[in-house]
């Protein structure tokens, strides 16, 4: 295996036959021929991404003709450049709207979980910063939900009703004899 350096000499070689549309092995192959070393697939495609070149048009060989039955197909020594999937879409660089939050009307308690009960709320607050301590709102909880009429609201799409009913749980222990 070569060490992480590579020689201008071995990069300027990578990014011509990057460019010829050659694959990543193809390119290991004809780098370790033509200087005598020893880079894996791995090794190229990692220097290409490093060296910026995810995502440029590559040359490609024209597409094959379909064959009919009994005829020889000749294939090209170079397999077409599938497109850069790596890239995200143009979209994504742009920042993010700002997005409006909902506010709720109501003042929460801020308990620990060690102090809730079980009816109090537990819709969470705080733990955005490292360190920070997550509180619960602590209000009364409505029946069938882990949290009070506002946060529920906030928890669920309008006018979506849950997708099962809450009731009771009855277990049943079972011992081994």
């Amino acid at each position: 295996m070569e060490p992480g350096h590579w020689p201008s000499e071995h990069s300027d070689a990578l990014r011509d036959y990057f460019l010829k549309g050659l694959s990543y092995a193809e390119i290991g192959r004809e780098i370790n021929a033509r200087f005598g070393t020893a880079y894996t697939r791995n090794a190229v495609a990692g220097r290409v991404k490093r060296l910026g070149l995810v995502g440029v048009a590559r040359v490609t060989s024209p597409p094959i003709a379909p064959s009919l039955p009994g005829e020889t197909c000749l294939l090209s020594a170079h397999r077409p450049a599938l497109p850069n999937l790596m890239l995200p879409p143009k979209s994504a660089m742009k920042p993010a709207a700002q997005v409006k939050l909902r506010c709720v009307g109501v003042q929460p308690r801020l308990i620990s979980f060690a102090e809730l009960a079980a009816g109090d709320c537990r819709y969470p607050y705080g733990g955005d910063r490292d360190g920070e301590e997550i509180t619960f709102c602590g209000h009364p909880r409505q029946p069938g939900s882990s949290y009070c009429t506002p946060h529920a609201r906030l928890t669920r799409r309008s006018g979506v009703a849950p997708a099962r009913a809450a009731g009771p749980v009855v277990l049943r222990l079972v011992f081994a004899a």
